[in-house]
């Protein structure tokens, strides 16, 4: 029994639960903010209680005797002590406050008072130390809890309260009520995951024939594998002579020289609360990322929204009109000058003048457009999470939507910053407008030739021969030609500027879509590839905290 009891000199895993707590400190970390905080009050409980367990003492062991009205768990604790230490009473509740027993002279006086023992309630055990039989303890600090069944509600939450925070538990249940359904269901079950810091005692077995003593013994322990707890230290004890407290003590003993159950009790907290987090971030599975698709339609949704198709039909129209001012007849060009530039009536252009980005003067979304930016939003973050575990998928959508109500001034900026390749004049553009310049001056010196013949005439003046092209006079030549090369250039260049307008639409829009992307990608698409960063951190972290 005793080297059951003893084990290995080194639980497994127990070093690393410091490890498995950090790590659940960071899934603490990375679902900060993204899961319902209601679910994680356990793991943020266990990291608080054990960043204090460990950092108070692992010097000591603190190992709690928990029992029912009439176990004789005050007397056993008593026996433990040696000393008369905790009131014992036949009629219950005897006291609502823990007793606390240290052996050894660094009292713990800390971690004492983070358990809640009032300075009244602790008592040293010193005066025995020089024999070898107590100094084995050493270390140890034995609570005395109060009746777990008690009538007086608060003994119970006392009871509750430092049952999460002892490192060791022995249940003290006696031969009348160790099988009732209360002590097992409500607490004993409970305790399934701390199995490697649980014991269980028969006590007052001297009531017992040695032979009860046994089938009491084996019913118990039958009871116990339907709690989860099979494998437990289980024996009988009593504060009498026989069977006494021996098999118990060795256990004390033992748990004291090891000085991992804090570890091990911590770790089986973490074990809790690992099984109960695992639902929040599902099995092992492929990385989750955004759709490249539903990034693209979002981007075509918020491009109509922010009114990049009147911006494109805008460009082309501003390149026809400019083309024209550039390459018509002078008489054109003058006249073009008093319609506005489509693109500067939209404000839009400018930027690549000006320092400082004005706002656009287009209209503002549709309610049709706003209800599609929505749905959007809405199927990038179900698409996103689609096969997530929930909460996450709500998260996601969240995010998704997270901004967007910076949406439409965002938009409205990204438009009328983008560089839209306007405001540099093609080459061949000058070449056609010096043509048209040479043809338009021909044509005038033709026909102010023509016109002072004609005054000539009129005053009866000698006529004024000049040149001929052939048969014709140069001044008609000059004037028909001046006109005819200009109509024909013009003619020609038709089509060339309305190539051009096309593509001149194609590139802006090409410029405003990116431009839309980049606004995509900063309010939709980083808060959404947040959430699914936290969630692979979540996952890695919570994988680490089980191992």
């Amino acid at each position: 029994m005793l080297e059951m009891l003893r084990g290995s000199d080194t639980a497994p895993g127990a070093s690393e639960v410091p490890g498995r707590v950090e790590a659940l400190r960071r899934f603490l970390r990375a679902v900060d903010g993204h899961l319902p905080e209601q679910r994680l009050v356990g793991a943020r409980t266990v990291v608080d209680h054990a960043g204090e367990r460990l950092r108070l003492s692992g010097e000591h062991s603190v190992v709690a005797l928990a029992g029912a009205t009439g176990s004789g768990k005050s007397s056993l604790f008593n026996a433990l002590a040696r000393l008369q230490l905790s009131p014992v009473g036949v009629r219950r509740p005897t006291t609502g406050v823990a007793h606390a027993c240290v052996w050894g002279p660094e009292h713990g006086g800390e971690l004492l008072d983070w358990l809640g023992v009032p300075p009244s309630r602790r008592f040293r055990r010193e005066s025995a130390l020089d024999g070898d039989d107590e100094r084995t303890l050493r270390g140890l600090i034995l609570l005395d809890l109060p009746d777990f069944d008690s009538v007086e509600k608060a003994h119970r939450i006392e009871v509750d309260r430092l049952l999460s925070l002892v490192d060791l538990v022995v249940w003290v249940l006696d031969p009348q009520k160790y099988a009732d359904r209360v002590v097992h269901e409500q607490y004993l079950s409970r305790f399934a995951r701390h199995r490697d810091v649980t014991a269980v005692v028969l006590n007052q077995a001297d009531r017992l024939s040695p032979a009860d003593a046994e089938r009491c013994l084996d019913d118990l322990k039958r009871l116990l594998v339907a709690d989860g707890l099979g494998g437990v230290p289980v024996f009988a004890t009593s504060a009498a002579e026989r069977p006494g407290t021996l098999p118990l003590r060795e256990m004390l003993e033992s748990t004291v020289a090891k000085r991992q159950a804090a570890l091990l009790r911590l770790g089986g907290d973490v074990d809790g609360v690992v099984s109960d987090l695992a639902p929040l971030v599902g099995p092992e599975a492929a990385e989750h990322s955004v759709d490249r698709e539903a990034i693209r339609t979002l981007t075509g949704t918020l491009a109509a929204a922010a009114g990049v198709p009147v911006v494109a039909d805008a460009a082309e129209r501003a390149y026809t009109h400019r083309a024209v001012g550039a390459m018509g007849w002078p008489v054109s060009r003058w006249l073009r000058r008093l319609r506005p530039d489509p693109l500067r009536r939209l404000h839009l252009g400018e930027a690549e003048q000006a320092e400082v980005v004005a706002p656009t003067s287009l209209p503002p979304a549709a309610p049709a457009e706003r209800a599609a930016v929505g749905l959007a939003l809405r199927a990038l973050g179900e698409r996103t999470g689609a096969g997530l575990p929930e909460p996450w998928p709500a998260a996601l959508l969240v995010a998704a939507r997270s901004r967007a109500d910076d949406l439409p001034d965002a938009l409205d900026r990204a438009v009328a910053g983008a560089e839209l390749g306007m405001g540099r004049q093609p080459l061949w553009w000058r070449v056609v407008g010096a043509v048209q310049w040479l043809a338009a001056l021909a044509a005038l010196a033709g026909l102010l030739w023509l016109a002072v013949r004609y005054v000539f005439f009129a005053l009866a003046l000698p006529d004024l021969t000049g040149p001929h092209v052939g048969r014709l006079p140069l001044a008609t030549a000059l004037l028909f030609g001046g006109l005819l090369a200009g109509l024909l250039v013009s003619i020609v260049v038709r089509p060339l500027i309305r190539f051009g307008a096309q593509r001149a639409g194609t590139r802006v829009r090409t410029r405003l879509h990116d431009a839309v992307k980049e606004v995509a990608r900063d309010l939709v698409v980083a808060p959404v590839r947040e959430v699914l960063h936290a969630y692979a951190d979540a996952r890695a972290a919570l994988r680490a905290a089980g191992r």
